[in-house]
């Protein structure tokens, strides 16, 4: 991976997995979801959020190769990088969840009340649960 932040242990307290909710984690691993995340080492929200994301796609069992972080650069005109155009990145960390299919089926953007994988989690189970 690119992101050092997204590496559980790069924040200044790393995560606990057993602090994880199991359901959560459950969520998270089902259905070969694709996790793409765009962030910035220099970013204050990313350092703050994604090694605790990192912690909980590991505990969930995500595999390294249904994960993609895409580094993001301040640039003249906003956020720089690959794929920020195409998947219409301006607030970082920017998580978008994807099925096997590639069709976008969860984003976290930024920042929430709680953590970015409760975040996507509820959002992957209202998502089976319409499915």
């Amino acid at each position: 991976m690119s992101l050092e932040t997204l590496d559980p242990d790069s924040g200044d307290a790393a995560p606990d997995a057993a602090d994880l909710d199991p359901a959560a984690l459950d969520a998270l691993g089902a259905a070969d979801y694709r996790f793409k995340v765009w962030g910035g080492d220099w970013c204050i929200d990313c350092q703050r959020q994604l090694p605790a994301f990192g912690a909980a796609l590991a505990a969930a069992g995500v595999p390294d190769d249904r994960i993609e972080d895409f580094p993001v650069t301040k640039g003249p005109d906003g956020k720089e990088g690959d794929g920020v155009d195409e998947y219409d990145i301006e607030l970082i960390p920017t998580v978008v969840v994807e099925s096997s299919a590639g069709d976008e089926v969860a984003r976290f953007v930024e920042d929430a009340d709680v953590s970015i994988a409760e975040f996507l989690a509820t959002r992957l189970a209202d998502a089976e649960a319409s499915a």
